[in-house]
């Protein structure tokens, strides 16, 4: 059977967890590594960090145009996080799925339960964890972009988010990225072979259990 017969529905990857604990990193890596993998580009009303790029990063958008697409259900997804508005838009990502493009996802818990909502099927979520807490704060300072108060009101937030892991079919503690990375690999491999995720074998499984003429 030629490859194009045997082409498989894409998945939506959720990595979550606290501010620090490496998702963004273990993302970048993982958009380096698989080229048939695209990021999710959320639209947001925060304003952009040192070195985020408008349509590469975020889509940064004002309150009105955010409430707009809301409004006319252009998300998958959205909710507030430290007063700015973040959303998932849904027309790139029922594309991307349809032609069996994976598409990750840098979201909290809340977003991924509205995902869990819109498309439960195509879900793979693997919830980040800090070693510690002592490690969390270091990480969170050494990005060298937010005030002492904005560290407080991440770390107070943390365990909050940490409580959550619980929702999410993986738990990966991120000591290191290298074998976190083994651990996605992992799991990726495993869910892209799921029989839902195969709708061509219905089909060739049919063909062999036909009787010979």
């Amino acid at each position: 059977m030629s490859n194009n017969k045997r082409e498989r529905r894409g998945l939506m990857l959720i990595l979550s967890g606290p501010s620090g604990a490496g998702k963004t990193a273990l993302s970048h890596l993982l958009l380096d590594e698989y080229k048939d993998m695209e990021l999710s580009i959320s639209s947001t009303t925060r304003a952009p960090r040192r070195g985020e790029v408008d349509g590469k990063d975020y889509n940064f958008v004002d309150e009105d145009t955010f409430q707009n697409m809301a409004e006319n259900d252009d998300f998958l997804e959205w909710a507030e996080v430290f007063g700015a508005l973040y959303g998932t838009p849904k027309a790139a990502v029922e594309a991307a799925l349809g032609k069996g493009r994976d598409v990750l996802f840098d979201i909290d818990w809340q977003g991924a339960q509205q995902l869990k909502q819109a498309a439960a099927s195509d879900l793979v979520k693997v919830f980040i964890l800090p070693p510690n807490l002592k490690e969390l704060e270091a990480r969170l300072r050494k990005r060298d972009q937010d005030h002492d108060s904005v560290i407080a009101e991440r770390m107070a937030r943390a365990r909050d988010e940490i409580s959550h892991w619980g929702e999410y079919h993986y738990v990966i503690v991120n000591e290191d990225v290298e074998s976190s990375m083994d651990d996605l690999r992992a799991i990726l491999s495993a869910e892209r072979r799921l029989r839902k995720r195969q709708p061509w074998l219905a089909g060739f499984v049919r063909n062999m259990t036909q009787p010979f003429n």
